[in-house]
Formats: C-alpha cells, sequence, structure tokens
C-alpha cells in the first residue's frame, strides 16, 4: 500500500473510537438476502454454494424431465453461515442471471396448517425482487412469455427487453381501449397456444405484470389474495372471492404447482427453504414447523412435473445438524432422501471459520461497513488488527457470529483520557457523532426509525404540540400482520383523548411504500388512532396520484386523520447522534440516567423539529405531486408507429416494434 495515501493516524483512531462497526450482530436476516447485507467471504463454505450451482446446471442442461428437479439440504450450528450461504446463491443469481431465486424463511410461517398458502404468499413476493436484467423477476418471465407470443404471431418479431415492455405496456393497452379492443385477451391467447398446458389466468396474471399499474393487482391475485369484483374483471382473473382458510390452502399447492412448472420453462428456479429449525406453533396434528417444511418439500419435489425443455427447479434447506439427524432422518415416506437427491440422502456440512477465511472476514467487513463509509485509508486492510493476531484466533475454528462478537470486543485503539466532568464527556461524545460519516444513512429505515422511537423514549411524561407522551411500544402488534413496517406507536393523550400514532419510516421504493401505506390505514387492526408516513419530500412528490401508493396516501391523510412527515437531513442528524451517545455510553463513561438527563436538561429532543412535527395534529392536506415528473413520464415513452391497423394480431406486433 502507498504510504502517502494511508489516512493520519490520529483520524483513523479516532473513527475506530467513534464507531464498532463489528458492534452489528452478523447474523444474516432477509433484507440482507435480498439487498446489499452481509459481505461476502467468499472463501467460507464455497463448496457449498458451488455444489448448489452445479446442481442448477445440471437441470437446465438435462434432457430427461425426469432430472429437472434437484433437491440439497445443508446443516450447520447456529452462526456457522447458512443464510450466508443463501446470500450468496441470490447476489450472483441477480448479478450473473442464471435463475430466479425464491427465499422461504420459516419465521414468517406463523400458520402452519395454512403452510401450502403461505408458500404461495412467499413465491408471489420472492418473484416481485428485483432479478439480473433490472426489472421484477415476474417481469423477467412476463417479458419471455410476451416474446413467445410475438414470435408465434411472426417468427421475426425482434426479442424486445423486459425494460422496453415495461416501458411500453401501460400506453399500448391504452391506445389499444381507445380501439375497444383488448390487448391481454389476444397477448394472452397467443401465449397459451405455446403452453397449451399452463393454466390461462396464471398465464394472463403474469403478462399484467408488465403493466406498472396493475402488476401489484396482478402480484396479489398470483398470491392467492382476494381482488375487488370490479378489478378482477379489469384484468379478466377470478376474484378469488368468498373463500375460507382452508379452500385457500387446499387449493395453494396446485396453484404454487402451475406457476413453478410455468416460470421455470423459462429460467431454473431456486427455492431456499430457510430457519426451518424456528419454534413456530405446531399443526392441529401436533407437527413441528421443520416436519411440516419437510413435507412440503417432499410434496413438491413428488408433484412438480417438468418438460423436457424445462429449466428446471431447485429445492435447497437449510437446517441443524440436529434437526436432520433428530427429526428429518427419521420421517418416513423417503422424505430425507426427496429432501437432499443430488447428495443421495445425504446434507451438505457447513464448515467453521479458520485462519484464512477469517483474515477475509475482517478485510471485507472492515472495507464495507467502515473505512470506505468513512473516506479512509488504513495502514493495513485490517487495521487495528494485527494478521498473526487473527490467524491465531481462527484456529479455534469460530462461527462468523463469535468471530464478529470477538472482533467487536476487540477493535480498539489508544486514546487520550475522557474527561473527568461527565458533562464534558457527553459534549465530547456528541461532537464526535454528529462529526461522523454514516454514508448514505438517509435510505437507512432501521437507523432513522431507532433514532426516532429513542428520541421519543427519552420525552416520556412531556408535552409536545398538546401531546402528553405516556409510552412507545416498539413492538406492533399484531406482529405477524405489521411484519416490521410500522416501527413503533407513540402513546399518550391530548386534552384527555387518547392519542396512539403509527410511524413508519419508508424510504424505499414503492412496493415497500405500498406494504407500509396499506398498514398505517389499517388502525383498527393496529390500534392506532393515525398514521404517520417518515418519508423525504423528494420522494413523495415523484409518487403518482393513481398509482397504488397515490391512493393509499390519500386515503391515509385525506380520510384516515394520518400525516407525511417530511424527512429532512438537518432534522433527523441530531437525533442519530443522540441516539448513538446512548448506544456507546458505556465508551463515555456515562450511565444511562446521565444521558438521559443530559439530553433533557440541553432539551436535545424536546426541540426536535422532526418529532414535534410527528405529535402535531395533520395538515389534512396531500404534499403536492409534480405534475411535470408525470408529464415527463408519459413523454419519455416510445409513440407507436402503426396504430391504424385493423387486424388485432397485426397490431401487437407493430405496437411494440
Amino acid at each position: 500500500m502507498d504510504s502517502s495515501a494511508v489516512s493520519p493516524i490520529e483520524a483513523l483512531n479516532a473513527a475506530i473510537k467513534s464507531e464498532n462497526p463489528f458492534g452489528k450482530t452478523g447474523i444474516v436476516k432477509e433484507q440482507d438476502v435480498w439487498g446489499k447485507g452481509f459481505p461476502d467471504v467468499s472463501a467460507l463454505n464455497k463448496y457449498a454454494s458451488d455444489a448448489v450451482f452445479q446442481a442448477i446446471e445440471q437441470v437446465r442442461t438435462s434432457q430427461s424431465s425426469q432430472e429437472k428437479v434437484i433437491s440439497l439440504a445443508l446443516t450447520a450450528q447456529q452462526g456457522v453461515g447458512k443464510t450466508h450461504v443463501l446470500s450468496r446463491l441470490r447476489h450472483r443469481l441477480e448479478s450473473e442471471g442464471g435463475g430466479l431465486f425464491v427465499y422461504a424463511s420459516a419465521d414468517k410461517y406463523t400458520d402452519l396448517n395454512q403452510i401450502k398458502y403461505q408458500f404461495q404468499q412467499t413465491l408471489a413476493d420472492s418473484l416481485r425482487h428485483t432479478g439480473s436484467q433490472g426489472v421484477m423477476q415476474w417481469q423477467e418471465v412476463a417479458a419471455a412469455m410476451a416474446n413467445e407470443g410475438f414470435k408465434a404471431i411472426n417468427p421475426g418479431a425482434p426479442n424486445l427487453s423486459p425494460q422496453e415492455l415495461v416501458s411500453r405496456f401501460d400506453k399500448v393497452y391504452a391506445s389499444w381501449v381507445s380501439k375497444s379492443k383488448n390487448l391481454m385477451n389476444t397477448l394472452s391467447q397467443k401465449v397459451s397456444q405455446t403452453k397449451p398446458h399452463a393454466d390461462p389466468y396464471t398465464v394472463r396474471a403474469i403478462l399484467w405484470t408488465l403493466s406498472e399499474t396493475q402488476a401489484p393487482f396482478a402480484i396479489r391475485w398470483l398470491s392467492g389474495e382476494e381482488l375487488d369484483t370490479s378489478k378482477a374483471e379489469e384484468l379478466g382473473l377470478p376474484a378469488n372471492a368468498g373463500k375460507t382458510n382452508q379452500d385457500r390452502e387446499a387449493e395453494a399447492l396446485n396453484k404454487v404447482q402451475q406457476i413453478l412448472n410455468l416460470v421455470s420453462a423459462y429460467n431454473p428456479v431456486i427455492i431456499c427453504f430457510d430457519e426451518i429449525d424456528v419454534k413456530n406453533n405446531t399443526t392441529d396434528e401436533g407437527l413441528p414447523t421443520e416436519m411440516v417444511l419437510a413435507d412440503l418439500v417432499k410434496r413438491l419435489y413428488d408433484t412438480l412435473h417438468q418438460s423436457d425443455g424445462s429449466q428446471g427447479i431447485i429445492i435447497v434447506t437449510v437446517m441443524l445438524p440436529v434437526t436432520w439427524t433428530q427429526k428429518i432422518k427419521v420421517m418416513s415416506g423417503g422424505t430425507p432422501d426427496r429432501i437432499s437427491t443430488y447428495t443421495k440422502g445425504k446434507p451438505v456440512e457447513l464448515n467453521f471459520l479458520d485462519s484464512n477465511s477469517i483474515l477475509e472476514l475482517v478485510t471485507l467487513w472492515l472495507k464495507e461497513f467502515f473505512y470506505e463509509r468513512k473516506n479512509l485509508t488504513p495502514p493495513t486492510p485490517i487495521y487495528p488488527f494485527e494478521e498473526s493476531q487473527l490467524r491465531e484466533y481462527g484456529k479455534v475454528k469460530p462461527t462468523v457470529r463469535e468471530a464478529l462478537a470477538w472482533c467487536a470486543e476487540n477493535f480498539k485503539v489508544y486514546m487520550p483520557p475522557l474527561p473527568e466532568n461527565p458533562v464534558e464527556r457527553f459534549e465530547l461524545a456528541i461532537t464526535r457523532e454528529l462529526e461522523a460519516d454514516l454514508g448514505d444513512y438517509l435510505e437507512d429505515n432501521a437507523l432513522i426509525a431507532s433514532a426516532l422511537e429513542f428520541g421519543f423514549k427519552t420525552l416520556k411524561g412531556q408535552t409536545l404540540e398538546g401531546v402528553t407522551i405516556e409510552d412507545v411500544i416498539t413492538e406492533v402488534k399484531p406482529k405477524a400482520q405489521n411484519k416490521g413496517w410500522i416501527n413503533f406507536k407513540v402513546s399518550g393523550t391530548d386534552n384527555g383523548r387518547v392519542v396512539k400514532i403509527g410511524v413508519a419510516v419508508i424510504q424505499s421504493n414503492q412496493v415497500g411504500l405500498v406494504a407500509g401505506l396499506r398498514r398505517l390505514n389499517d388502525c383498527e387492526m393496529f390500534d392506532l388512532t393515525r398514521g404517520c408516513l417518515v418519508r423525504s419530500k423528494s420522494k413523495v412528490e415523484k409518487i403518482k396520484k393513481n398509482s397504488e401508493a397515490g391512493k393509499l396516501l390519500d386515503q391515509l391523510i385525506s380520510e384516515k386523520g394520518g400525516e407525511h412527515v417530511d424527512l429532512r437531513e438537518e432534522d433527523i442528524w441530531p437525533l442519530i447522534a443522540v441516539h448513538s451517545v446512548y448506544q456507546k455510553r458505556g465508551d463515555y463513561d456515562l450511565t444511562e440516567e446521565q444521558v438521559f438527563d443530559l439530553i433533557a436538561e440541553k432539551q436535545l429532543t424536546f426541540d426536535s423539529l422532526l418529532l414535534r412535527e410527528i405529535l402535531s395534529a395533520p395538515s389534512g392536506t396531500m404534499p403536492a405531486v409534480d405534475e411535470q415528473d408525470e408529464r415527463q413520464l408519459l413523454d419519455d415513452f416510445l409513440n407507436p408507429s402503426s396504430m391504424d391497423t385493423t387486424d388485432d394480431l397485426a397490431d401487437l406486433t407493430d405496437l411494440f416494434s
């Protein structure tokens, strides 16, 4: 490393003292699988992920329909890196292509009597995530289907990219409507001719995902949820109405088979069952989660009928070794053999860290979570650690989680002594946190929500904007329905009237915004008097009025008495700094009581405009929407060149050309 490029040692040491990147748990969660998440330690259990990719290639290239479905079981102790391997699979498929990824975390399956229906919802939700072509995985499949339909009309028709089809679909559809013609009828019929065994409604619903306005409804239908009668008629789909939970469960496996057999015609599908050891409720028959999911994997393996030309399906199930030996292996009916066919009924065992992989882990962790974000260049990639120190620790074969905990404990350098006065120590801590560099923190929903939640906790018993704060509820129930979208609730009184404000920080994309707004609008289920969306004004202004998110936001403000609060850097940054000081109070020899007292004395949260705006009475008006953005969006569509032809089949290819 060029010594002239190394950052001053004082700056490095100050940064190390102000933040410990190893304070993260190292637990890879679902958001890490789908998002950037955990850095990939490529040397760790490479043989396991290689086995999955080899299996993908095998099902893709096999000429026999009997070899088009393969299963693998991965076993490892807690913290070794089971979900890490799944995250590696997802991110490599996203960057390189080669498969559709489905992630099924068992901790979401709270009603084991409806396991098939819940998996249908998992399948629909997973394919909603972005794939390797920059659009939803559903849209990748829909584009391949549409191109197949075009070629059924004209073998010389060019292949259009998913982006091209998505950008043109709604305008072309509107053009057909203006001529009293139904684009979807024609397109779905042509696709169904190429897939005669596919369910025509499933074909139609997947094609609808090309529509930016109708995709959320189509995906809802594909997940088995009910549609309004008018919306179902508009899409030409059954409404799924009037069905009991038993009805949905009875139909779910067949629908899952229809979807998987159809989408796997275009790309291999990798289904990953994770956390099957979770202690959810048992079924009415007393079966635990791991056995219920093992039975589901067996049923999928036995019933997914692939054609010779299919791209194949891989089912990966991860579990603890004891789950395999004491629960799965003893199941009857050939279940163990069907859960790991690729390795002939034996699981692939994951390994602990060693002296080499721990070096890679620490190097990657410091690079991604610390030095790059702070624009610092250390003298060595693992500073302040020594290579010999890490290699020696690696000899004990720790789990990833144990290694990160050890690194957190030993991530330190010598610093000057702290001031004797606790007030000076507190002020020093605040100054350091305000000067810290957290990178693109305005996109970190969890960080912002934690800062707001803590801010309100420091104000318990105080009155702001007419609201006397009594409690801050961090676990919004019902938990299974909320799924973490409403971050917390502030409860109190306003002139004797009960106030319960649900706060949701949503800086994410349209899909996340819709999910959060649905819950903020459901005041009865989540016991709210009103909901509050915290989101940057610039992001809100880009919401189209007629989109589902736009309608839900209008409902929140106009009908439910809720509000949108602008998330501004100058308002949230001091709250993040205060919360960080509380978390690191031990580093500054401060007690919890001292931190709370000094926050109150200096009114650091009492004067917060952001906290006051959340508590204040809603204005009842929608944020302004940038109409110019909407017009520009339409102007960006490619105008069809052949709009007057009377032959529907000719129109279908001309309009997309």
